[in-house]
Protein backbone atom coordinates (compact mmCIF):
# COMPACT_ATOMS: atom_id res chain seq x y z
CA UNK A 1 0.00 0.00 0.00
CA UNK A 2 1.24 3.49 -0.84
CA UNK A 3 0.40 6.73 0.95
CA UNK A 4 1.47 9.00 -1.93
CA UNK A 5 -0.77 10.28 -4.71
CA UNK A 6 -0.61 8.58 -8.09
CA UNK A 7 1.36 10.40 -10.83
CA UNK A 8 -1.83 11.34 -12.68
CA UNK A 9 -3.17 13.17 -9.62
CA UNK A 10 0.02 14.56 -8.13
CA UNK A 11 -0.30 17.94 -9.89
CA UNK A 12 -4.06 18.22 -9.59
CA UNK A 13 -5.37 20.98 -7.28
CA UNK A 14 -6.52 19.62 -3.92
CA UNK A 15 -9.60 21.87 -3.86
CA UNK A 16 -12.03 22.99 -6.56
CA UNK A 17 -11.01 26.50 -7.55
CA UNK A 18 -7.51 26.36 -6.10
CA UNK A 19 -4.63 27.34 -8.42
CA UNK A 20 -2.85 24.50 -10.17
CA UNK A 21 0.32 23.36 -8.38
CA UNK A 22 3.60 24.49 -9.90
CA UNK A 23 5.46 21.98 -12.07
CA UNK A 24 8.81 23.61 -11.25
CA UNK A 25 9.97 26.07 -8.65
CA UNK A 26 10.21 29.73 -9.64
CA UNK A 27 13.79 30.77 -10.40
CA UNK A 28 14.56 33.11 -7.49
CA UNK A 29 17.66 34.22 -5.65
CA UNK A 30 17.43 33.12 -2.00
CA UNK A 31 20.91 33.45 -0.52
CA UNK A 32 19.52 34.50 2.84
CA UNK A 33 16.15 34.21 4.57
CA UNK A 34 16.12 37.25 6.82
CA UNK A 35 14.05 36.86 9.98
CA UNK A 36 11.95 39.76 11.30
CA UNK A 37 9.91 39.76 14.54
CA UNK A 38 6.71 41.37 13.17
CA UNK A 39 5.33 42.37 16.57
CA UNK A 40 8.22 44.84 16.93
CA UNK A 41 6.97 48.10 15.41
CA UNK A 42 10.46 49.56 15.08
CA UNK A 43 11.91 46.58 13.21
CA UNK A 44 8.77 46.15 11.12
CA UNK A 45 9.13 49.78 10.08
CA UNK A 46 12.52 48.99 8.54
CA UNK A 47 11.16 46.32 6.22
CA UNK A 48 10.76 48.72 3.30
CA UNK A 49 14.50 49.41 3.31
CA UNK A 50 15.35 45.80 4.11
CA UNK A 51 13.56 44.61 0.96
CA UNK A 52 16.32 46.25 -1.10
CA UNK A 53 19.08 44.48 0.82
CA UNK A 54 17.94 40.88 1.26
CA UNK A 55 16.61 38.09 -0.95
CA UNK A 56 13.83 36.90 1.37
CA UNK A 57 12.02 38.68 4.22
CA UNK A 58 10.46 36.25 6.71
CA UNK A 59 7.98 37.28 9.38
CA UNK A 60 8.74 34.99 12.31
CA UNK A 61 5.81 33.81 14.43
CA UNK A 62 7.36 30.80 16.16
CA UNK A 63 10.47 30.36 18.34
CA UNK A 64 11.88 33.60 19.80
CA UNK A 65 8.38 35.11 19.93
CA UNK A 66 7.07 35.07 23.55
CA UNK A 67 3.71 33.37 24.11
CA UNK A 68 2.04 36.62 25.11
CA UNK A 69 3.16 38.20 21.79
CA UNK A 70 2.11 35.43 19.40
CA UNK A 71 -1.09 37.13 18.28
CA UNK A 72 0.64 40.50 17.98
CA UNK A 73 3.30 38.91 15.75
CA UNK A 74 0.60 37.41 13.53
CA UNK A 75 -1.18 40.76 13.22
CA UNK A 76 2.15 42.49 12.63
CA UNK A 77 2.99 40.15 9.78
CA UNK A 78 -0.35 40.79 8.10
CA UNK A 79 0.29 44.52 8.42
CA UNK A 80 3.83 44.13 7.12
CA UNK A 81 2.58 42.27 4.05
CA UNK A 82 -0.08 44.88 3.31
CA UNK A 83 2.20 47.92 3.74
CA UNK A 84 5.08 46.87 1.48
CA UNK A 85 5.74 46.07 -2.17
CA UNK A 86 8.21 43.19 -2.11
CA UNK A 87 8.98 43.09 -5.83
CA UNK A 88 11.58 40.39 -6.52
CA UNK A 89 12.24 39.88 -2.80
CA UNK A 90 10.45 36.87 -1.36
CA UNK A 91 7.84 37.21 1.40
CA UNK A 92 7.73 34.25 3.77
CA UNK A 93 6.39 33.53 7.21
CA UNK A 94 7.38 30.90 9.74
CA UNK A 95 4.15 29.83 11.44
CA UNK A 96 3.92 28.02 14.75
CA UNK A 97 4.07 24.24 14.60
CA UNK A 98 0.91 22.30 13.80
CA UNK A 99 0.45 20.89 17.32
CA UNK A 100 0.76 24.30 19.00
CA UNK A 101 -2.18 26.46 20.18
CA UNK A 102 -1.37 29.06 17.49
CA UNK A 103 -0.51 27.13 14.30
CA UNK A 104 -4.04 26.76 12.90
CA UNK A 105 -4.96 30.39 13.51
CA UNK A 106 -1.70 31.49 11.90
CA UNK A 107 -2.79 29.73 8.70
CA UNK A 108 -6.47 30.71 8.83
CA UNK A 109 -5.72 34.41 9.37
CA UNK A 110 -2.61 34.96 7.28
CA UNK A 111 -3.59 33.17 4.08
CA UNK A 112 -6.80 35.18 3.44
CA UNK A 113 -5.05 38.46 4.32
CA UNK A 114 -1.70 38.02 2.58
CA UNK A 115 -2.19 35.08 0.23
CA UNK A 116 -1.52 36.81 -3.09
CA UNK A 117 1.68 38.34 -1.71
CA UNK A 118 2.84 35.38 0.35
CA UNK A 119 5.37 33.16 -1.41
CA UNK A 120 6.24 30.53 1.18
CA UNK A 121 5.04 29.22 4.54
CA UNK A 122 7.87 27.79 6.62
CA UNK A 123 6.58 24.88 8.68
CA UNK A 124 8.52 23.98 11.84
CA UNK A 125 9.23 20.56 13.31
CA UNK A 126 8.08 18.54 10.30
CA UNK A 127 8.28 14.86 11.17
CA UNK A 128 6.81 13.16 8.12
CA UNK A 129 4.88 13.54 4.89
CA UNK A 130 1.64 13.62 6.91
CA UNK A 131 2.45 17.12 8.17
CA UNK A 132 2.91 18.34 4.60
CA UNK A 133 -0.28 16.61 3.43
CA UNK A 134 -2.32 18.36 6.12
CA UNK A 135 -1.01 21.82 5.28
CA UNK A 136 -1.20 21.12 1.54
CA UNK A 137 -4.92 20.31 1.69
CA UNK A 138 -5.74 23.22 3.99
CA UNK A 139 -3.88 25.73 1.80
CA UNK A 140 -5.75 24.51 -1.28
CA UNK A 141 -9.08 25.00 0.46
CA UNK A 142 -8.14 28.50 1.61
CA UNK A 143 -6.76 29.47 -1.80
CA UNK A 144 -10.00 28.39 -3.45
CA UNK A 145 -12.18 30.13 -0.87
CA UNK A 146 -10.28 33.42 -0.99
CA UNK A 147 -9.52 33.41 -4.74
CA UNK A 148 -5.75 33.31 -4.32
CA UNK A 149 -4.25 33.02 -7.77
CA UNK A 150 -0.82 31.48 -7.12
CA UNK A 151 -0.07 28.45 -4.96
CA UNK A 152 1.62 29.18 -1.64
CA UNK A 153 4.69 26.98 -1.26
CA UNK A 154 5.78 25.01 1.82
CA UNK A 155 9.26 25.04 3.31
CA UNK A 156 9.94 22.37 5.95
CA UNK A 157 12.33 22.76 8.86
CA UNK A 158 14.28 19.59 9.58
CA UNK A 159 14.63 19.69 13.36
CA UNK A 160 13.64 16.33 14.83
CA UNK A 161 15.19 12.89 14.65
CA UNK A 162 12.01 11.51 13.08
CA UNK A 163 12.08 14.26 10.47
CA UNK A 164 15.63 13.35 9.50
CA UNK A 165 14.62 9.69 9.26
CA UNK A 166 11.73 10.62 6.91
CA UNK A 167 13.52 13.37 4.98
CA UNK A 168 13.04 11.86 1.51
CA UNK A 169 9.31 11.30 2.04
CA UNK A 170 8.95 14.89 3.25
CA UNK A 171 10.79 16.24 0.20
CA UNK A 172 8.47 14.39 -2.18
CA UNK A 173 5.22 14.88 -0.28
CA UNK A 174 3.70 17.65 -2.40
CA UNK A 175 4.31 19.83 -5.45
CA UNK A 176 4.06 22.72 -2.99
CA UNK A 177 7.42 21.78 -1.49
CA UNK A 178 9.83 24.66 -1.88
CA UNK A 179 12.68 23.25 0.17
CA UNK A 180 14.04 22.46 3.62
CA UNK A 181 16.18 24.14 6.25
CA UNK A 182 18.33 22.50 8.89
CA UNK A 183 17.14 23.44 12.40
CA UNK A 184 20.20 22.51 14.47
CA UNK A 185 19.07 23.60 17.94
CA UNK A 186 15.80 21.67 18.08
CA UNK A 187 17.40 18.77 16.24
CA UNK A 188 20.20 18.61 18.81
CA UNK A 189 17.61 18.44 21.60
CA UNK A 190 15.58 15.80 19.75
CA UNK A 191 18.66 13.64 19.32
CA UNK A 192 19.88 14.13 22.87
CA UNK A 193 23.07 15.82 21.65
CA UNK A 194 25.21 17.39 24.36
CA UNK A 195 25.54 20.97 23.15
CA UNK A 196 23.86 24.30 23.84
CA UNK A 197 25.10 25.92 20.63
CA UNK A 198 22.73 27.02 17.85
CA UNK A 199 24.52 25.75 14.77
CA UNK A 200 28.23 25.62 14.12
CA UNK A 201 30.80 23.24 15.47
CA UNK A 202 31.79 22.22 18.97
CA UNK A 203 35.35 22.27 20.33
CA UNK A 204 34.99 18.76 21.76
CA UNK A 205 33.75 17.11 18.55
CA UNK A 206 36.71 15.99 16.48
CA UNK A 207 39.40 13.43 15.81
CA UNK A 208 42.78 13.02 17.47
CA UNK A 209 45.91 12.40 15.43
CA UNK A 210 47.82 9.18 16.03
CA UNK A 211 50.37 9.11 18.83
CA UNK A 212 53.94 9.41 17.56
CA UNK A 213 56.89 8.98 19.95
CA UNK A 214 55.29 10.99 22.73
CA UNK A 215 54.92 14.16 20.61
CA UNK A 216 51.86 16.36 21.19
CA UNK A 217 48.85 15.00 19.31
CA UNK A 218 46.89 17.36 17.07
CA UNK A 219 43.12 17.58 17.48
CA UNK A 220 40.96 18.40 14.45
CA UNK A 221 37.48 19.77 15.07
CA UNK A 222 34.77 18.21 12.89
CA UNK A 223 31.38 19.42 11.63
CA UNK A 224 28.50 18.17 13.79
CA UNK A 225 26.02 18.75 10.95
CA UNK A 226 27.83 17.19 7.99
CA UNK A 227 25.76 14.00 7.89
CA UNK A 228 22.41 15.74 8.26
CA UNK A 229 23.15 18.46 5.71
CA UNK A 230 24.30 15.86 3.19
CA UNK A 231 21.19 13.75 3.74
CA UNK A 232 18.95 16.82 3.41
CA UNK A 233 20.70 18.00 0.23
CA UNK A 234 20.35 14.57 -1.39
CA UNK A 235 16.63 14.44 -0.57
CA UNK A 236 16.02 17.96 -1.84
CA UNK A 237 17.99 17.55 -5.05
CA UNK A 238 16.26 14.24 -5.75
CA UNK A 239 12.90 16.04 -5.82
CA UNK A 240 14.02 19.30 -7.40
CA UNK A 241 13.60 21.45 -4.28
CA UNK A 242 16.07 23.63 -2.37
CA UNK A 243 18.24 22.92 0.66
CA UNK A 244 19.19 25.63 3.18
CA UNK A 245 21.36 25.86 6.23
CA UNK A 246 19.36 27.33 9.10
CA UNK A 247 20.40 29.59 11.98
CA UNK A 248 23.82 30.42 13.37
CA UNK A 249 23.22 31.74 16.85
CA UNK A 250 26.54 33.37 17.85
CA UNK A 251 26.26 36.85 16.34
CA UNK A 252 29.64 37.80 17.83
CA UNK A 253 31.57 35.18 15.81
CA UNK A 254 31.32 36.21 12.17
CA UNK A 255 34.21 33.96 11.13
CA UNK A 256 32.55 30.82 12.50
CA UNK A 257 29.23 31.80 10.93
CA UNK A 258 30.93 32.23 7.57
CA UNK A 259 32.69 28.87 7.91
CA UNK A 260 29.43 27.06 8.68
CA UNK A 261 27.60 28.80 5.82
CA UNK A 262 30.44 27.96 3.44
CA UNK A 263 30.38 24.27 4.38
CA UNK A 264 26.67 24.24 3.57
CA UNK A 265 27.20 26.12 0.29
CA UNK A 266 29.91 23.74 -0.88
CA UNK A 267 27.70 20.76 -0.04
CA UNK A 268 24.80 22.05 -2.14
CA UNK A 269 22.74 24.44 0.00
CA UNK A 270 21.52 27.56 -1.80
CA UNK A 271 21.17 29.84 1.24
CA UNK A 272 20.93 30.18 5.01
CA UNK A 273 18.97 32.08 7.64
CA UNK A 274 20.12 35.53 8.73
CA UNK A 275 18.96 36.31 12.24
CA UNK A 276 21.00 39.50 12.60
CA UNK A 277 21.80 42.23 10.04
CA UNK A 278 25.50 41.35 10.25
CA UNK A 279 24.75 37.92 8.79
CA UNK A 280 23.16 39.32 5.61
CA UNK A 281 26.51 40.29 4.07
CA UNK A 282 28.05 37.01 5.20
CA UNK A 283 25.34 35.10 3.36
CA UNK A 284 25.73 37.28 0.26
CA UNK A 285 29.46 36.62 0.17
CA UNK A 286 29.21 32.90 0.82
CA UNK A 287 26.23 31.99 -1.36
CA UNK A 288 27.43 34.00 -4.35
CA UNK A 289 30.14 32.20 -6.34
CA UNK A 290 33.73 33.44 -6.20
CA UNK A 291 34.63 35.58 -9.25
CA UNK A 292 37.68 33.40 -9.99
CA UNK A 293 35.47 30.29 -9.98
CA UNK A 294 33.02 31.97 -12.34
CA UNK A 295 35.81 33.03 -14.70
CA UNK A 296 37.23 29.48 -14.84
CA UNK A 297 33.76 27.95 -15.26
CA UNK A 298 33.11 30.30 -18.19
CA UNK A 299 36.32 29.07 -19.82
CA UNK A 300 35.13 25.46 -19.50
CA UNK A 301 31.74 26.23 -21.07
CA UNK A 302 33.40 28.21 -23.85
CA UNK A 303 35.83 25.39 -24.65
CA UNK A 304 33.02 22.77 -24.63
CA UNK A 305 29.94 24.54 -26.05
CA UNK A 306 27.84 21.38 -26.27
CA UNK A 307 29.21 19.72 -23.11
CA UNK A 308 30.73 16.74 -24.91
CA UNK A 309 34.27 15.53 -25.42
CA UNK A 310 37.30 16.50 -23.34
CA UNK A 311 39.70 19.45 -23.31
CA UNK A 312 42.75 20.56 -21.34
CA UNK A 313 42.63 23.93 -19.56
CA UNK A 314 45.66 25.02 -17.53
CA UNK A 315 46.87 21.44 -17.45
CA UNK A 316 43.58 20.09 -16.06
CA UNK A 317 41.34 17.73 -18.01
CA UNK A 318 37.75 18.90 -18.44
CA UNK A 319 34.95 16.61 -19.61
CA UNK A 320 31.16 16.35 -19.42
CA UNK A 321 31.23 16.03 -15.62
CA UNK A 322 33.24 19.20 -15.08
CA UNK A 323 31.08 20.93 -17.73
CA UNK A 324 28.06 20.22 -15.52
CA UNK A 325 29.89 21.61 -12.48
CA UNK A 326 30.83 24.72 -14.44
CA UNK A 327 27.26 25.22 -15.57
CA UNK A 328 26.06 25.15 -11.94
CA UNK A 329 28.47 27.97 -11.10
CA UNK A 330 27.71 30.09 -14.18
CA UNK A 331 23.96 29.65 -13.78
CA UNK A 332 24.25 30.80 -10.16
CA UNK A 333 26.34 33.79 -11.22
CA UNK A 334 23.65 34.74 -13.73
CA UNK A 335 20.97 34.49 -11.04
CA UNK A 336 23.00 36.57 -8.58
CA UNK A 337 23.56 39.15 -11.32
CA UNK A 338 19.81 39.75 -11.65
CA UNK A 339 19.76 41.33 -8.18
CA UNK A 340 23.36 42.28 -7.39
CA UNK A 341 24.72 44.94 -9.75
CA UNK A 342 28.19 44.98 -8.20
CA UNK A 343 28.69 41.25 -8.64
CA UNK A 344 27.10 41.33 -12.11
CA UNK A 345 29.83 43.74 -13.24
CA UNK A 346 32.52 41.41 -11.91
CA UNK A 347 31.03 38.19 -13.24
CA UNK A 348 30.40 39.49 -16.75
CA UNK A 349 27.79 36.85 -17.46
Amino acid sequence: MTTSRTPAKFYAPLAIGAPAPLRALPVRLERMIHFVPPQNDKLRGRVGEMIKQVDVVLGNLEDAIPMEQKEAARAGFIKMAAENDFGHTGLWTRINCLNSPWGLDDILEIVPAAGNKLDVIMLPKVEGAWDIHYLDQLLAQLEAKHKITKPILIHAILETAEGVKNVAEIAGASPRMHGMSLGPADLAASRGMKTTRVGGGHPSYGVLADATDGAPRSFYQQDLWHYTVAKMVDACQSYGIKAFYGPFGDFSDAAACEAQFRNAFLMGCVGAWSLHPSQVEIAKNVFSPEPSEVAFAKRILSAMPDGTGAVMIDGKMQDDATWKLAKVIVDLAKLVSTKDAARAAIYGV
